[in-house]
């Protein structure tokens, strides 16, 4: 079969479309509008990246209604548990324990430890900045929660502080275990590492949530590099959070990039072969749920896809350069079927590490989801 006729068949039933609802014109581009950096530059408009559409049903039948996408996205998340594995029961009402308190500048700061499993805990911080709530509230998981916090040497990742500086509050928490490269995870978990930070940002959500400070329909998370993996597969993987930013995380899969390294058994490559760390080659293979993901032709946009029609940032670097815009083309087609528009923004710096301009951009993109008039 034609590997490009799936393809042409989306733009055909568009086309189609188009001309039922006597449009003369259907884009998947998002045109320029308020919503920050969300506006597809010309070169990449109506371009899509050569992976399997979202849009198109396991039996190669195309999603034309709201309702297909309903169907659609139920078969998305089955096939991605199904090969990641199955999460322990969410908590409902994580505890909270407070063990110490202290005010920074407008900003009361608890060291806290936070039930993350029904039986693991996560010692880590939350920010709550003065004044008459409930506020917004961020979710910012990383390597460890001193950094998004501002009590480290690492100014630029300190995402948790800088947004209770601007009235959000903030829970900050790190790897569980606190190894990256060797995660602790729940008795109970039967699922890929990564698949396991989603379903820790899970009972972020819920513990913060619970709170009386914030406004549960106001909560976002952000993160970067590994933490922007995090990020993602929580955003993607619990519908409850309003918006994402995905800092420099590598938003698809990608063997020729060193840090986009979902093979690693920290991340979906578990299983009982030990591979060597690295790229992919024929003395360290593929191995665990990547090994099948790659095999089955399954790509992150199908999770971003998930987040539809919720609004997210790519806050792109040296992973995600501007031409990443053809990989989340598929995702703005998703909310072109839902009806919405200009939920799927990236901004672009030429480094990995973040920068004062692109915090400023990821502050401003989660002020105008989390803060705005609905």
């Amino acid at each position: 079969m034609d590997h490009h006729e799936p393809r042409r068949a989306f733009f055909r039933k568009a086309a189609a479309l188009a001309l039922i609802s006597n449009t003369a014109e259907i884009s998947f581009s998002q045109t320029t509008n308020e919503a920050p950096f969300a506006n597809v530059p010309l070169e990449y408009r109506d371009q899509l990246a050569k992976m399997r559409s979202p849009l198109l049903f396991n039996d190669g039948n195309l999603v034309v209604t709201q309702a297909d996408w309903q169907r659609r996205r139920k078969e998305i998340q089955a096939a991605w548990v199904g090969i990641l594995g199955s999460w322990p029961p969410v908590v409902e009402r994580p505890t909270i324990e407070i063990l110490e308190t202290s005010v920074r500048e407008n900003v009361t700061q608890r060291r806290v430890r936070v039930q993350i499993a029904p039986d693991q805990t996560s010692d880590g911080y939350i920010l709550i900045p003065n004044g008459p709530g409930p506020f917004p509230a961020v979710f910012v998981p990383y390597y460890d929660p001193e950094t998004s916090v501002g009590l480290s040497n690492n100014p630029l990742r300190d995402f948790a502080w800088q947004l209770a500086r601007r009235g959000f509050v903030g829970l900050a928490i790190g790897s569980p275990g606190g190894n990256a490269r060797m995660p602790v995870l729940s008795k109970q978990a039967r699922c890929q590492p990564l698949s396991y930070l989603g379903y820790i940002a899970a009972n972020a959500w819920n513990a913060l949530a619970t709170m009386p400070e914030v406004d549960s329909v106001r909560i976002g998370i952000v993160g970067h590099s590994y933490g922007g993996k995090w990020a993602m597969f929580g955003s993607c993987l619990w519908e409850k959070y309003a918006c994402a930013v995905w800092s420099d995380p590598g938003i698809v899969f990608d063997e020729k990039r060193e840090s986009i390294n979902y093979q690693e058994p920290w991340y979906l490559g578990l299983d009982s072969t030990t591979r060597k760390p690295g790229l992919v080659r024929d003395d360290s293979p593929r191995t665990g749920a990547y090994k099948t993901l790659i095999e089955k032709s399954h790509d992150l946009h199908e999770l971003h896809a998930l987040m539809s029609p919720r609004p997210f940032m790519v806050s792109g670097g040296e992973e995600d350069p501007p031409s990443r815009w053809t990989v989340l083309n598929h995702t703005i087609a998703v909310n072109k079927i839902l009806g919405v528009e200009h939920r799927v923004s990236m901004a672009n710096r030429e480094t990995h590490d973040p920068t004062e301009v692109s915090n400023e951009e990821i502050y401003r993109f989660l002020d105008y989801w989390l803060n705005r008039k609905q």
